[in-house]
């Protein structure tokens, strides 16, 4: 069957769950079954959205199975730009009514993945059908990283996508799953620290550290966090990273004959003797082994920055 042939399929299918749905508000649906013709009609929404998403109907403007529905053909509903994320946002809510919550949540899962394919300033799950998944955390943890995604690398929007990591973190928390909580949490400290946030991203590597290094699967990436939360604090005082890095080494022994807590002392030399060439030189050496990123990269040159007689113009660090 050609995209065509699926799309007239799924339109039909549409229809039908549309009848059942109508029959089953009748006077006499308890007697002649109403619940099971809604139970129907969910299955031939579901059919429907898989036909069309088989034809690839990721951005039809079906108006007439948009699930909000408008006489103005100026305003047309955003919902309309996907077919099959129409259709499983009608089964989602009919899994409601039926009072099956994880049928219902998978539903929309499969909605807001569709709707990200047509457009992601319309995709839904950033509001109200996240309240349709109250008690489903996992499932609402994702959708909010789905959502951070989103704000990341479609609409660039990072203090958005900042706030969705921090809910998918509570969610996680809720349930849990703290490897995945600190996951999300990560992103948040990294992109608060390229927002100069610096406090609260210090909060975060060292919450993350502290937790992960008596952990023997995870204590080899305590460093790192130790290593970061102290690029912070040397961002905003020398003096607070001198404190921050004895009380790592304190805490977490196995960081003083890190490649990263020996860096950290050679830069904080430097920078007390306001050599910038020195500075230079230990970070040289460090990328040798260990190649920068580019938060890295960018933690480190803002530090070389306020080395006297460091002008701003100088972006190297190599």
């Amino acid at each position: 069957m050609d995209n065509a042939g699926k799309e007239r399929e799924a339109v039909q299918l549409m229809a039908e769950a549309e009848k059942r749905v109508k029959a089953s508000h009748s006077f006499l649906r308890g007697l002649f079954g109403g619940n099971t013709r809604i139970e129907e009609a969910c299955e031939m929404y579901t059919r429907a959205a898989n036909m069309f998403k088989m034809a690839k109907n990721w951005s039809a403007w079906l108006a007439k199975w948009c699930h909000v529905r408008t006489q103005d053909p100026n305003r047309r509903n955003p919902g309309c730009r996907s077919a099959a994320g129409n259709a499983f946002c009608l089964a989602a809510k009919l899994h409601m009514q039926l009072q099956s919550k994880h049928d219902s949540a998978t539903s929309f899962v499969d909605a807001g993945n569709a709707y990200k394919k047509a457009d992601p300033q319309v995709f839904p799950l950033d509001g109200v059908l996240i309240v349709r998944l109250r008690g489903r955390f996992t499932i609402a943890a994702k959708h909010h990283i789905t959502i951070a995604e989103i704000y990341e690398t479609e609409l660039v929007d990072i203090e958005k996508a900042i706030a969705h990591y921090e809910q998918s973190a509570d969610y996680y928390k809720g349930e849990e799953s703290n490897s995945s909580a600190n996951k999300c949490l990560l992103k948040v400290a990294a992109y608060a620290a390229q927002l100069e946030q610096y406090q609260k991203a210090i909060e975060i590597y060292e919450q993350v550290g502290a937790n992960t290094m008596d952990n023997p699967l995870l204590k080899y990436s305590a460093k790192d966090y130790f290593f970061k939360a102290a690029l912070c604090h040397f961002i905003v005082d020398e003096l607070n990273a001198k404190l921050a890095l004895e009380k790592y080494e304190e805490m977490f022994p196995a960081f003083t004959d890190s490649r990263e807590c020996k860096l950290l002392k050679k830069l904080l030399e430097a920078h007390e003797e306001q050599n910038s060439e020195a500075y230079t030189e230990a970070v040289k050496e460090f990328d040798s082994i260990s190649r920068l990123d580019q938060w890295l990269t960018t933690m480190l040159l803002r530090i070389k920055k306020s080395i006297q007689g460091d002008g701003e113009g100088d972006g190297d660090l190599k």
